[in-house]
C-alpha cells in the first residue's frame, strides 16, 4: 500500500489553513483550530495531516474490497475537480444538485435514471417517429436528469463510501449516509458541524488549490488500490446428491390420515334432540337425501304420539 505523501508546506501553498472569520465559526470546531490572525481562524495543519493519512487508508481499503465511493460537492469551485476525479479512477459523482432521497430512496431515483437512458436511446435514434416539438421537451428532460444523475447512471445499489466537500452545502447527503451507516469523508471548514462524519478533515473547502490538493490525493489512492483488487474466491458448490440429502432430513413426515369412521347415532327420543340432530344433519354436506327425509318424518311421528298423549 503505497499512500501519497503530502507535507505541511504544500498544505500552506494550497491556503488549506485558512477558516472562516471568528464571527462564522462552529464551537464544534474548536479543538481543529490552532489560532486567529487578523479575524480569521487558522486550522491546525498538524491534526490535519494525521486525519489525511488515517482517511486516504480507509479509501484504500475501500477500493482493495471491490467497493465503490461516491464523491459529492455541488460548489462551482469544486465541480469541474470532482468530474474529472471519478472519470478518470471510475467513481460515482454528484456535482450539481442532491436530489432529495437519492440513497435512501434508492428506488425513485432509480427509476429516473431507467427514464434518463430512455430518453437518450429514442434521441439517438434516427428515425423516432416523433414531431420537433416533442424531441425538442424530450431533450430538456434528458438535459435536466444529465445534470443531476449523469453520475450516478451505472450506480445499481448505494455506495460503500462518500467523500463530501462542504458538508454544510450537502447537509442532505451528510444525514442520508449517517442513517444508512454508510462511512462519510469530510473536508471539514470552521464553520462546519463534524458530528456523525467517520473520517473529518479540517482544511479549507471554498479554494481552488485545496480542493485540487484533495482530488489528486484521493486520485493516487484509489489509483493505487485498484492495482491490488482482492478478488473474492467462488465458493465451492456442493454436489447434488448431498443438496438433496440435506432437503430430505430437513422435511418432516407428515402425520397419517386418519381413517373415517362410521359416525352411526342413536334416534332421538325426544323433540328436542330431534331438533338439535338436525341441525347437525344440515352442517353435513355427504348425507343423502332420504335418510334426511327419512329422519324428518321420524321427528313428525315422536311429535304426534307426545300430543296424543296429552
Amino acid at each position: 500500500m503505497k499512500l501519497p505523501s503530502v507535507t505541511i508546506k504544500q498544505l500552506l501553498e494550497a491556503g488549506v489553513h485558512l477558516g472562516h472569520k471568528t464571527h462564522r465559526w462552529n464551537p464544534k470546531m474548536d479543538k481543529f483550530i490552532f489560532t486567529s490572525k487578523n479575524s480569521i481562524h487558522i486550522i491546525d495543519l498538524v491534526q490535519t495531516l494525521e486525519m489525511i493519512d488515517s482517511a486516504l487508508q480507509e479509501i484504500h481499503k475501500c477500493i482493495t474490497a471491490d467497493g465503490r465511493i461516491l464523491i459529492v460537492s455541488t460548489k462551482k469551485q469544486a465541480a469541474e475537480s470532482i468530474t474529472t476525479l471519478a472519470k478518470e479512477t471510475s467513481q460515482f459523482y454528484v456535482n450539481y444538485r442532491w436530489l432529495g432521497g437519492m440513497l435512501t430512496n434508492w428506488n425513485t431515483i432509480s427509476n429516473s435514471i431507467k427514464r434518463y437512458k430512455k430518453l437518450s436511446e429514442n434521441l439517438k435514434k434516427e428515425k423516432t417517429g416523433f414531431t420537433k416539438k416533442e424531441i425538442l421537451k424530450m431533450g430538456v428532460q434528458r438535459d435536466r436528469l444529465e445534470r443531476s444523475l449523469g453520475g450516478i447512471v451505472d450506480m445499481k445499489k448505494t455506495p460503500d463510501m462518500i467523500i463530501i466537500i462542504d458538508t454544510n452545502v450537502e447537509s442532505l447527503a451528510v444525514k442520508e449516509a449517517f442513517k444508512l451507516n454508510i462511512p462519510i469523508v469530510a473536508i471539514v471548514d470552521t464553520n462546519s458541524d463534524p458530528t456523525g462524519i467517520n473520517f473529518p478533515i479540517p482544511g479549507n473547502d471554498d479554494a481552488r488549490r485545496a480542493i485540487s490538493l484533495y482530488c489528486d490525493l484521493i486520485k493516487q489512492t484509489i489509483l493505487d488500490a485498484q492495482k491490488n483488487i482482492s478478488i473474492m474466491e467462488p465458493k465451492e458448490h456442493k454436489p447434488e446428491e448431498e443438496i438433496k440429502k440435506t432437503k430430505l432430513k430437513q422435511k418432516t413426515p407428515k402425520p397419517e390420515t386418519e381413517e373415517k369412521k362410521d359416525t352411526i347415532e342413536k334416534k332421538p327420543k325426544s323433540i328436542f334432540l330431534a331438533a338439535k340432530k338436525l341441525v347437525s344433519f344440515k352442517k353435513n354436506k355427504n348425507i343423502q337425501f332420504h335418510v334426511f327425509r327419512r329422519f324428518i318424518k321420524k321427528s313428525q311421528e315422536i311429535k304426534r304420539n307426545y300430543w296424543s298423549r296429552i
